[in-house]
């Protein structure tokens, strides 16, 4: 960041800036590190629960954040095809279709 010349306001420049960004990145880490336990432990304690063990639910966690990331790269990819070839597709004159990018693509802009 100092060869940059960035700086987080309100934050002094030096070992205060490290250790605020440090103090961030963990609390972020280990929210992300609860959300993949529980995403990968969930299908089996509902599997458990509901059907015994013995239920429809065949995928596992880590399949279901496979399938997901998946989707999701697949329509941005989807997205930015769309953009290139000046079609309005999923982002049009109103906005993104898709529920939960409209605000994304807001903030981006302004910023």
């Amino acid at each position: 960041m100092k060869k940059n010349g960035g700086y987080i306001p309100g934050i002094r420049p030096g070992k205060k800036t490290a250790e605020y960004v440090d103090l961030v990145l963990s609390r972020i880490t280990f929210g992300g590190a609860l959300y993949l336990a529980a995403v990968c432990v969930l299908p089996t304690v509902v599997g458990q629960a509901f059907f015994g063990g013995n239920g429809p639910f065949q995928f596992g966690g880590t399949a279901l954040l496979i399938v997901v990331g998946v989707a999701l790269d697949t329509v941005q990819q989807i997205e930015g095809h769309l953009i290139t070839r000046h079609y309005e597709g999923f982002t049009g004159a109103r906005g993104p279709r898709i529920r939960g990018r409209r605000d994304s693509m807001q903030n981006i802009a302004a910023s």
